[in-house]
């Protein structure tokens, strides 16, 4: 039976209790989602763009899905507190994936702006819900967003209307607990109306000693002028593997940053999807994985410049030790007419042991004449120069090589763009690296 079956077969069963403790806009796209996931299946490694993650045997397992809606009996405010000290964040929780509603942040946000439950939101402002909902993410896409389309119930919304600034970054904890496999379906919604700013900071967590698979489709519409800020941070476990599918959306003038960062996983696939539909729109995203053991990080990017004078930066880092795999494909597609663009596409890759794989494949397709783009890859081990000379100065070799390996991944904290975070961002990754806990301080179930 193929790995998709199953999740089919459940639907089936089930779904007129998916239904209830959902709402009418989540509904109404699991019809079609069901009927692409039946036509597409999952990606399968004979797909060009899979070729390092096998899908089918990440889902296969039968994991426990939560679609009566249990309550996790949990107070994740009191137990899983997580702060990034003076950063001051509005602070909001999804248990497995489930938006903890029963206490709210003591935050004051600007009149109009909506951050919480994405069930609550569909079904207090339908009509904005249902303009935007599956817009980015269509399910046709792919199997895993189909899947994640037909059977996710609840998620988080940001809604900033036009003209709003929100100056309290927001902070989103998903938190993993079960005593069973889990798997669990997130769902992201942000709109950003014209000339709005906010800025979301996502931390992952896993919290017991059992397996979870995690889906998780983020779609985000940035109208003209709008600014907003990204930052995804995962602190798993080598028992989690997750699939997250990012949808950007992009009017004129609008600014975007999308940064994510694995200090520690299992299996995680990570796919980028950015279109810039409006002249001056810009864009940066990057990100970062440290990796040892067995884990195994496989990034996907495809950044479509549609219209002229558009920009997009892209950097993503990774450090392999032990076992691990690592894997980059970056596609930017320069659409004809696009004229003025400026695209530039960086991988760097630093393998610490024979063992470690990174497989590397920047691209770029272009279709206009007057353009400024760039790609570049590197895979290679420490600069024995740097390292002779730390080591001259007399720096023990042990420590000499982890002050390299920090500075290699220090550009891509450095485009945080909330001191508070890259500082307490650095402190984490040299932790990583040190072989400590690198959880946040704050959060006592990952102590």
């Amino acid at each position: 039976m193929k790995a998709e079956q199953q999740y089919i077969d459940l639907f089936t069963q089930y779904e007129d209790t998916i239904r209830a403790h959902s709402s009418g806009v989540l509904n109404s796209l699991r019809t079609q989602a069901l009927h692409d996931l039946e036509q597409a299946g999952f990606p399968g490694t004979n797909e060009e763009d899979y070729k390092y993650t096998d899908v089918p045997q990440a889902f296969a397992p039968d994991y426990g899905l939560n679609i009566k809606r249990i309550e996790i009996p949990v107070d994740p405010y009191d137990v899983f507190r997580c702060d990034v000290p003076n950063l001051g964040t509005a602070l909001y929780f999804i248990v497995n994936d489930s938006f903890y509603h029963k206490q709210q942040p003591g935050v004051q946000l600007p009149e109009g702006v909506y951050v919480g439950g994405l069930k609550t939101f569909t079904e207090q402002h339908p009509e904005i819900a249902a303009k935007y909902y599956g817009r980015a993410a269509p399910s046709s896409k792919d199997g895993i967003i189909a899947l994640n389309t037909m059977l996710v119930q609840d998620g988080f919304v940001i809604y900033v209307p036009k003209g709003v600034a929100v100056e309290c970054p927001i902070q989103l904890v998903n938190i993993f607990r079960n005593d069973v496999d889990t798997m669990a379906n997130r769902r992201i919604l942000v709109i950003m109306e014209e000339r709005s700013q906010a800025k979301l900071l996502v931390c992952d967590h896993s919290i017991d000693d059992v397996k979870f698979l995690a889906t998780e489709v983020v779609e985000i519409f940035a109208g003209e002028g709008a600014h907003f800020d990204y930052y995804d941070l995962e602190e798993s476990t080598e028992s989690t593997t997750r699939f997250a599918s990012i949808h950007v959306k992009q009017e004129a003038g609008s600014n975007v940053l999308v940064n994510g960062i694995t200090l520690n996983n299992g299996l995680t696939r990570n796919n980028y999807y950015i279109e810039l539909n409006g002249e001056a729109a810009e864009t940066t995203l990057c990100g970062m994985s440290i990796l040892d053991k067995e884990q195994q990080v496989d990034t996907y990017s495809h950044i479509t410049h549609a219209v002229p004078n558009c920009t997009s930066t892209e950097l993503f880092k990774n450090v392999l030790n032990d076992r691990s795999t690592g894997a980059f494909s970056g596609r930017i597609l320069v659409k004809e007419g696009a004229q003025k663009t400026a695209a530039y596409q960086t991988n760097r890759n630093l393998l610490a042991t024979r063992q470690a794989r990174m497989y590397s494949k920047p691209q770029l397709e272009i279709y206009a004449d007057d353009v400024k783009c760039s790609h570049g890859m590197t895979t290679g081990q420490l600069d024995e120069t740097a390292l002779f000379y730390l080591r001259s100065r007399g720096i023990p070799k042990e420590e000499a090589r982890l002050m390299l390996s920090v500075a290699f991944t220090a550009d891509v904290v450095d485009n945080v763009r909330l001191e508070a975070l890259k500082e307490r961002l650095h402190n984490l990754v040299d932790k990583r690296f040190r072989g400590e806990l690198a959880q946040c301080a704050g959060c006592r179930g990952c102590r």
